[in-house]
């Protein structure tokens, strides 16, 4: 068996992500199993979003660099409503729906996101 061969076997069989692997990968800090797991949701969401058009909601945590995501949001309101892009900013908006299998449309202007999550804190939905 090889170093390379060795060395994954070794972080597979702890749980890791082999250093071969995060070469061609997204960054993640996730062990092995869950890693697999986000990586096969992300590849659903990739494939979908190429073989069926836009979604009605976009998997926010799914996207390797959401920012430039953001800005080509940013764009195509800019060239919709023939503003320049630098007088935009973002608003958000909390909806009712629980997640992207509740949203039935697209909205005008903008888009819906999922997948967002708050650390050290909770959602009171009621205040």
């Amino acid at each position: 068996m090889s170093e390379v061969l060795d060395l994954m076997y070794v972080k597979i069989q702890n749980n890791q992500v082999p250093l071969n692997w995060t070469k061609v990968a997204y960054p993640s800090l996730k062990p092995l199993a869950s890693w697999y797991k986000d990586m096969i949701q992300r590849l659903d969401f990739m494939r979908n979003w190429l073989e069926e058009g836009n979604p009605n909601s976009y998997w926010m945590p799914g996207m390797i660099f959401p920012q430039g995501f953001m800005t080509g949001v940013l764009q195509t309101h800019a060239r919709k409503h023939k503003i320049a892009i630098d007088r935009l900013s973002y608003t958000f908006q909390y909806m009712q729906e629980e997640g992207p299998d509740e949203i039935d449309d697209k909205p005008e202007d903008g888009v819906y996101v999922y997948g967002l999550f708050m650390d050290g804190a909770r959602w009171d939905r009621e205040n």
